[in-house]
C-alpha cells in the first residue's frame, strides 16, 4: 500500500517535460517557442564592514512591462540575501529551495551558516540543469570570516568579487563601480555608490525601471529597504482637456428617422395580466 501511494504522489522540483515535447515538435517540423528576454540591473558591494546590495523593480516579458515594483531582493539566512537576475519564477523558486535547505542545516549545527555553503549549494543546483533554469544570483552576505559577494551564473559558475553585476543593466552599473569603488568604504558611501550604479542600469536600459530597493547586511542586524529611491516617477498632467461646448465646429447635420416598435417583457405582461 506504502509503496501505490509512493508512486502515485506528485513529483516535486522542476519539470524539464517540455524540453522532450519541443524537441519532438521541431523534428516534425514546428518550431520551437521563442524565449523572451528579460531585464534586470542587481548589484552588490563590499564596504567597511558589511555587505550591500541592490536591485531594481521592473519586470519585463520582452518589450511590455509586466511589473512595475517586482521584488529581486530574495531572503536565504538571516546573515545573507541573495538578488536575482533572469527567469523570475526561476529565481524565486531556486532561492525558496536554498533557502529551506540553509535552514535545515543551521538546526542541525546550530551555528550561523557560512556564505560559501549557500554558494556552493546554488551553483551545484544550477549546474545540474546546464543553464536551463534561469537564474543569475549575486548573493552576499557577512559570517564568521567577514563580508562575502558571490556571483553565481546561471550555468553554475561561480566569481568571489569585491563588487559585482548582473543583469541587462550590468554593464552601466560596472562602469560605476569600476570608477568610484574603494575599500574600506563608509555605510552611506556604500549606499550612494550602489544607488548611482542602480540609477545608471535603470537610465541607460530598457529593462530596466521603477525604483531602488536596497539591503544593507552587517554582522548582527540587516536592514533591507524596500524603495529606497522611486527613480521614475510617474508624469504629472501639465495640460487641460476639458474643452467649452462649441469649440469644434459642426460643419453638417443629417437627422435620420428610425421607426422602432417597443414590446414589453413577458414577465411584465403576466404580473399586469
Amino acid at each position: 500500500m506504502a509503496g501505490c501511494l509512493l508512486q502515485d504522489s506528485a513529483p516535486t522540483g522542476f519539470s524539464f517535460d517540455n524540453c522532450y515535447r519541443n524537441a519532438f515538435l521541431s523534428e516534425k517540423g514546428f518550431p520551437a517557442p521563442r524565449t523572451r528576454k528579460t531585464g534586470t540591473t542587481i548589484v552588490g558591494i563590499i564596504y567597511g564592514d558589511g555587505v550591500i546590495l541592490g536591485a531594481d523593480t521592473r519586470a519585463t516579458e520582452g518589450s511590455i512591462v509586466s511589473d512595475k515594483n517586482c521584488e529581486k531582493i530574495h531572503f536565504l539566512a538571516e546573515n545573507m540575501y541573495c538578488c536575482g537576475a533572469g527567469t523570475a519564477a526561476d529565481t524565486e523558486m531556486t532561492t525558496k529551495m536554498i533557502a529551506s535547505q540553509l535552514k535545515l542545516q543551521q538546526l542541525h549545527s546550530g551555528r550561523t551558516v557560512a556564505v560559501a555553503t549557500a554558494a556552493t549549494l546554488l551553483k551545484r543546483h544550477l549546474f545540474r540543469y546546464q543553464g536551463h533554469v534561469g537564474a543569475a544570483l549575486v548573493l552576499g552576505g557577512v559570517d564568521s570570516l567577514g563580508p562575502h559577494i558571490y556571483c553565481i551564473y546561471p550555468h553554475g559558475s561561480v566569481d568571489k568579487l569585491p563588487y559585482a553585476t548582473m543583469g541587462s543593466g550590468s554593464l552601466a552599473a560596472m562602469s560605476v563601480f569600476e570608477s568610484r569603488w574603494k575599500p574600506n568604504m563608509t555605510e552611506e558611501e556604500g549606499k550612494k555608490l550602489v544607488r548611482d550604479a542602480i540609477a545608471a542600469g535603470i537610465f541607460n536600459d530598457l529593462g530596466s525601471g521603477s525604483n531602488v530597493d536596497l539591503c544593507v547586511i552587517k554582522k548582527d542586524t540587516i536592514d533591507y529597504i524596500r524603495t529606497h529611491e522611486e527613480a521614475c516617477k510617474k508624469g504629472v498632467c501639465q495640460g487641460k482637456y476639458l474643452y467649452p461646448r462649441g469649440t469644434t465646429e459642426v460643419l453638417s447635420t443629417e437627422v435620420i428617422e428610425v421607426e422602432a416598435e417597443y414590446r414589453r417583457p413577458k414577465q411584465q405582461m403576466e404580473v399586469q395580466a
